[in-house]
């Protein structure tokens, strides 16, 4: 066997890279729009779909060379733009919501007797039974409908209508005992 001089084991190397690129850039030209329609079913959004689809062929450029099954490619990048698509939405900046009108302050006096009430609410809401304190939170304080309230606790529509209601009775009763005026919204 003869040795085999540097400048072979280097043009064999460009050419297994070029190979490389070329298997790669075909695979991105075929799955590209497929991926695309994959990230905006997980993002809702065609913007931010092109962003994770980016980011996924990124990762898999990256370790493209170590992927030895050819027919797990899209596993793979699926998995990746699972992985993208819930590290975006820890991200701080994704949880801020553009509003039309900028919600008013209090005025200086309020703080006081709202930090007051505050208080008041949250002692009585220790009252309530935590079943039925779970309901009003997640109803009352998290903004969640009766249906996304049911599946949150695992529970029925009309378990989670039934509990509010006797939630809210607890909460006014404790209310009213402690000398406070208790006002309904109508729910």
């Amino acid at each position: 066997m003869g040795r085999r001089s540097a400048r072979t084991d280097a043009a064999e190397g460009a050419a297994d890279h070029a190979n490389a690129d070329a298997a790669f850039t075909a695979y991105v030209a075929a799955r590209r729009d497929v991926v695309r329609r994959t990230a905006y079913l997980l993002c809702g959004d065609w913007h931010a779909a092109d962003d994770l689809t980016q980011t996924a062929f990124v990762k898999l450029y990256g370790a493209w060379h170590r992927i030895r099954d050819r027919g797990a490619l899209d596993a793979y990048v699926r998995s990746v733009l699972v992985r993208a698509t819930i590290d975006e939405s820890r991200r701080p900046w994704r949880r801020e919501k553009a509003v039309d009108a900028v919600p008013d302050n209090p005025a200086p006096s309020d703080i006081a007797s709202a930090v007051a009430d505050r208080a008041l609410v949250r002692s009585a809401l220790a009252v309530v039974p935590p079943g039925q304190r779970a309901v009003l939170v997640l109803r009352y304080f998290e903004g969640l409908d009766v249906a996304e309230t049911a599946a949150a606790l695992g529970c029925s529509e009309g378990n989670v209508k039934s509990q509010t209601a006797r939630g809210l009775a607890a909460l006014r009763a404790t209310l009213a005992g402690s000398g406070q005026e208790v006002t309904s919204s109508g729910d």
